[in-house]
Formats: structure tokens, sequence, C-alpha cells
């Protein structure tokens, strides 16, 4: 019994379900063109010299057998003019070698084989190399501006009624013609069935490339992006921590000599400072960093509820921090919380900072409607109410790090931070974020 073999679903479900693109024949067949074209490309002249190799083995030696071998025949229905030997030989040679230039020269080489074809009909000779006038017109239409085609097309038109003149005691003019004109619409068809499709591939390889730069570009943006998100995150959690730190040590160093108590008490705040700081920066590269057991160290972001611990940490280190709240802000969302936290510590960092721990700070988070207000007022060095207006600078007049920063954060909520001198003295931060839904292009939220 005769068993058949069926085709595994693998290969056909590759092709939509149809198992002929797949099938083995098409595959050596693709990768032989495949290794044609990359022989072409690097070797150009070999293909064209082929061409005409061919065309001059199965068109030309034939004429040649036939009308001077003796095996011609005697009996023609259709008178042809006997051409000698050398002027068969430069009709052919007028036909094919022109040939070689078809890819880089396709007009310059339809003129000379179509003038070479009118002249050959003119004396009233027939030759199979004058399938070199297809050729040309599929050269015309392949490599040619179009525009050239158009009078290519009409000049053939013309040769061929002249063909179908000389051959109408044999066949009728009308068959003639058809014939004729069948194989030359053919030739263009073909010619320009292949250029769309070069042009169709061409245009898949320039999308590809375009795709590719595009994709370098996003995942270079995304590590940008990246990269000045833990940089602002790493300003905030260090720059904030090192400035209780150092505020706390000077205050204990000068505590230290009148009240040893007081020393150990700021030695203790420093502890706690620290220990802080370094939970806040495992947490936040445990995001970036994966452990051995095989998933990140994660733990929840402050939020505004954290600000009172803040500000505690902030009056330990001297200043006085009067903290308010209004609204329903521990509902906002956690990305806006931690948004408004962070512009709080960074703006009571920079108090702590620029107006030294005798100042006295006022922190208002506001939620009101679809807007978030969060506002950081300190009274500045003491020494600025003795000076003449005009002439106390603080430092903060240079914005840093920390002010962009906390523009950066307010700018992803559609929001703005205004920081500066406040009325009479000190230094105001005001932070105005807009807590509305974005709609995406669909009329959802995004």
């Amino acid at each position: 019994m005769d068993h058949q073999e069926t085709p595994g679903p693998g290969r056909a479900e590759a092709f939509g379900g149809d198992p002929l693109p797949g099938h083995p024949l098409l595959l050596r067949l693709a990768g032989g063109g495949r290794r044609l074209r990359e022989l072409d490309r690097a070797h150009p002249w070999i293909l064209d010299i082929a061409v005409v190799a061919m065309v001059a083995v199965l068109l030309c030696v034939p004429d040649l057998l036939h009308e001077h071998g003796e095996d011609r025949p005697h009996e023609h229905r259709i008178a042809f003019t006997h051409l000698p030997l050398p002027a068969t030989l430069a009709f052919q040679a007028g036909l094919v070698l022109p040939l070689l230039w078809r890819r880089r020269q396709p007009e310059a080489v339809f003129t000379a084989v179509m003038a070479v074809f009118v002249l050959q009909w003119a004396v009233g000779a027939a030759l199979r190399a004058d399938v070199a006038l297809l050729l040309a017109l599929y050269g015309i239409a392949l490599h040619s501006r179009l525009r050239h085609l158009a009078w290519a097309c009409a000049a053939v038109a013309g040769g061929m009624a002249v063909v179908a003149v000389r051959v109408s005691p044999a066949v009728s003019m009308g068959d003639g013609l058809f014939f004729l004109g069948t194989a030359a619409t053919a030739a263009v068809a073909l010619g320009i069935a292949v250029r769309v499709r070069r042009a169709q591939l061409a245009g898949l390889r320039e999308r590809a490339a375009r795709l590719e730069v595009e994709r370098d570009q996003r995942s270079r943006l995304a590590a940008a992006t990246e990269r000045t998100r833990v940089a602002r995150e790493m300003h905030d959690i260090i720059g904030h921590n090192l400035s209780v730190i150092i505020t706390l040590a000077d205050g204990g160093a000068y505590a230290s000599q009148a009240s040893p108590e007081r020393g150990r008490e700021a030695l203790e705040l420093i502890g706690d400072a620290g220990r802080q700081a370094l939970g806040e920066l495992r947490r936040m590269l445990g995001v970036l960093r994966e452990h051995a057991d095989g998933g990140p160290e994660l733990a929840p972001q402050p939020g505004i509820a954290d600000i009172d611990g803040l500000c505690a940490r902030i009056e330990a280190a001297g200043p006085q921090v009067a903290y308010r709240s209004e609204g329903e802000v521990d509902a906002l969302d956690a990305g806006v919380q931690l948004m408004a936290y962070r512009i709080v510590q960074e703006a009571l960092t920079n108090a702590l900072k620029h107006a030294g721990p005798l100042t006295r700070a006022h922190v208002t988070v506001a939620a009101q409607g679809d807007r978030l207000r969060v506002r950081v007022q300190d009274s500045g060095p003491p020494h600025a109410a003795a000076a003449p207006p005009g002439e106390a600078r603080d430092e903060r007049h240079e914005e840093g790090h920390g002010i962009a920063g906390m523009r950066e954060r307010a700018a992803l909520y559609g929001g703005t931070v205004v920081a500066g001198p406040a009325a009479g003295r000190g230094w105001s931060v005001v932070a105005d974020l807009d807590l509305s839904p974005v709609l995406d292009p669909a009329g959802g939220a995004a």
C-alpha cells in the first residue's frame, strides 16, 4: 500500500495556510535569484554580457544556419529579401550589441535598435534577432523615465505596422497587428511590473531603516529620561538628608561644649537621618537592579501623609516649620502625592541650607477641584531683617538642580513652579498643578 506524505502544518501556517510559497523548489529558486542579484551588484557587466550572448545563440545562430545552410527551405509564402552573410551579421550586430548598455542608456539603446529594425524591414529582410526591439522596449519601461515610454511605444507601433503590412500576404493585417501588439504590450507590462516591485522593495528597505533609526532614537531618549529621573531622585534624597545631617552636625558640635546631652541627641538625629537616606536609596536602586531572589526590592514611595515626618526632621535641625493641608489631599493619585512631597522636601532643604537653622517655614498643601497648590515660604536668614532693602541677596537667586527638578516634576502634570523672594523677606516656592485627567485620542482618560 502506498502512503502519501502529508506536509507538516508548520510551514503551511507560516505562509497563511498556503503550502505553495514554502515549496522547496520555490525556495531554491528564490535563493538562486538572491545570489544572482548579489552577483549583479558586484559585477553588473557579467549579466549584460550573458543576456547578449544568450540572444545571439538563440536568435542569431538559427538565422545564419537557415539562411546559408544546406537545409534552407525553398518555399515561402512571403518573399523576404535574401541578405548576404556580411549584411546579415551587420544587422544582427546592430540589433543585439546595443543591449549591452540597455540598463545604463535605455533611450540610446532603444533608438539604435529601432533604427536598425526600421532599416532592416525597409530592405525587406526578416531576422529572428528582431526580438531585441522588445528587449529594448522592456529596458525603457524598467529603467527610463516614464514620459519616454510614450514615444517609445509610438515608435514601436509604427514599426509593427510596417511589419504587419509586409507579412499581410500570409497573415491578415489585423491578426498581425494583434500578435505584434500583444508582444509589445507584454514587454511593457513586464517592465512596469518589475519596476513597481523594485520600488516597493526599496520603500520597504527605506522604511525598515527609518524604523531602526527611530527605535534607536526612542531607546536613547528613554535612557536619557531615565537618567534624568534617577538624577532627580538622587538629588532629592541625598541633598535633603545631607543638608539635615550637616546642620545637625554643626549644631551638635557647638552644643557638645555646653551641653553633652544636646550633642548626644544631635548624634542620634544624625543617625536617624542617615538611616532614612540609606533606606530611600536602597528602595530607589532596588527598582533598577534585581537581586538574587529574582525580583527587585520595592517599597511604597512617600506621599502627602509623610510630609508631617519630613517637617519633624527639618525641625530637628533647628528651623520652625508650620504645616497645613486643605482639601482631600490623601485621596490624590500616588504619583501626585510623591511629586508634592518632593517639592516640599526640596523647598525645605533649600530653606535649611540657605536660610539657616533659625529660619521659620510655612508649608501649605491645598487641593481645590482639579488644582493642587503647594506653597513653601521661609522667613530667610535672621540677619536679612537688618539688611537694607535690595542689599540682602539669597543664594537661591542662582537657580540650581533643585528648582529645575521641581519644575520638571510639575510639568508632568501640566503645572508650574514659581520660586523667588517673598514679600518682605525670605523665599517662596509656589507650585500650581493641574489634576484634571488627560484625554487620549479615543476620548478616554489617559
